[in-house]
Order: C-alpha cells, then structure tokens, then sequence
C-alpha cells in the first residue's frame, strides 16, 4: 500500500446552527450552518435534506444561478434560500494576510 500524502490535517472547534425554515414557495429548508475558521468567514451550509454542501459567502450570493446548481432547486426556491443566507453570512475575513 502507498504512503499518503497529507497536504493538511488538522482539527478545529466549530459551531453549527441548525434551521428548518419554509418560504412562500412551500419548500421546506432544513440547514446545518457551520462557522468555522477555514474558509476565510465564509459559511459551509448544507442541506440536510439532499446531503449537498457548499462554502458560501456574499460573493456567492450575488454570482447568478449559483444557489440554484448548488443546491439543486428552482429559481424561486434559490430566491428565498438566498434571501435567508444573506442575514447569516457574513463579510469575509482574509487572516493570513
């Protein structure tokens, strides 16, 4: 068997919130977002529902069709998921700079 080559491991406290929402759309939302200090304040959600998992941050937000291939869902369910994340996710944070 070959060696690995490791190119990080390493462990980190995190937090997640868990939020179960349903839009006008009737689509039911149940989210775990996690805060972690990997990816530059970005937020890694996932929906718990389909197992698909994104890091997002604002620029995600606005980049067009996004929410909607991520996640698999219509243009009006990606506008309410949107319109959610936008009040959690935050402004990135660049640390090693």
């Amino acid at each position: 068997m070959s060696e690995l080559d490791y190119l990080y491991d390493s462990t980190e406290d995190t937090t997640t919130r868990f939020v179960c929402f349903v839009g006008e759309s009737m689509r039911r939302f149940d989210l775990a977002i996690t805060n972690t200090n990997r990816f530059y304040g970005k937020k890694m959600v996932t929906d718990l529902q389909s197992g698909r998992t994104a890091v997002i941050g604002p620029d995600d937000l606005q980049e067009e069709g996004y929410i909607e291939h991520v996640y698999k869902v219509t243009e009006e369910e990606a506008i309410e998921l949107t319109h959610f994340l936008e009040q959690i996710v935050g402004t990135i944070h660049f640390t090693d700079i």
